[in-house]
């Protein structure tokens, strides 16, 4: 019975993880329907002996979305959620070290650095609007998706959605960053890094896609943070910071 409960429980806590990862889904539609599938299979795998009703299992799958998806927004859309992190700061592409090299060397590094802020900046404020992006994401998940997830390691559910999902996030986070960039400068900045740098003699102008890095490591900035967050709410009871969160995973 001890065993039975054991087992029942991580089952609850390692769905509730799951989904935490990707936003508040609400309890009708995709989210909704793939809330009762889990229920149902808990209730065949012991939740009744675990002492959690389906009505607190999804009281608590619903907690742990609200909170984990604030939690990861939050930690990347503040001032310096990317600037001031070193894991995610956003550097100066490769395809233009080459300039960013000779502009420093003749005098013109403060146009290089506002460069780098700008880039860090728009991919701020552009996390702010990823939690609709990461729940219709996860609104995708089967529950075979789920299962899966939770046979694999710490970074289980980060890793499904960066393999799953990185196309359509992409295609749908581009518009984001674009309007994003526009609003801190980050084009004028551009142009007039590059102006700077074709001016000088022999100098062309490098061939790259500001849009496409700008967004590229804005996303894989939200994916380090999740895979954070995924490895503090497996590991840490502290973590845990509502009542309904400390009920289900406790268990």
């Amino acid at each position: 019975m001890q065993n039975l409960k054991k087992n029942a429980s991580w089952l609850i806590g390692g769905c509730a993880l799951v989904l935490a990862l990707g936003g508040c889904l609400e309890s009708s539609g995709t989210g909704g329907q793939l809330a009762s599938n889990v229920l149902r299979s808990l209730s065949t795998s012991g939740t009744q002996a675990a002492g959690l009703d389906e009505s607190t299992v999804a009281a608590g799958l619903k907690e742990a979305l609200r909170v984990g998806s604030e939690r990861a927004v939050a930690s990347t859309s503040t001032t310096d959620g990317f600037l001031g992190n070193q894991l995610i700061r956003i550097a100066m592409p490769d395809e233009l070290a080459t300039a960013a090299k000779t502009l420093r060397a003749v005098g013109f590094g403060g146009q290089v650095d506002a460069f780098e802020v700008g880039m860090n900046r728009a991919a701020e404020k552009a996390s702010a609007e990823a939690k609709p992006v990461l729940v219709d994401a996860v609104s995708q998940m089967t529950l075979t998706d789920a299962m899966g997830v939770l046979r694999g390691g710490d970074t289980a559910a980060t890793d499904y959605f960066r393999g799953k999902t990185s196309d359509s996030l992409r295609a749908r986070f581009m518009p984001i960053i674009k309007d994003k960039m526009g609003q801190v400068g980050l084009y004028q900045q551009y142009n007039q890094l590059m102006s700077s740098y074709t001016a000088l003699p022999l100098a062309q102008k490098p061939s790259f896609d500001l849009d496409g890095y700008v967004a590229d490591q804005g996303l894989n900035g939200l994916f380090t943070t999740l895979a954070q967050e995924e490895k503090n709410i497996r590991a840490n009871p502290a973590a845990r910071t509502t009542d309904l969160l400390q009920k289900v995973f406790a268990q």
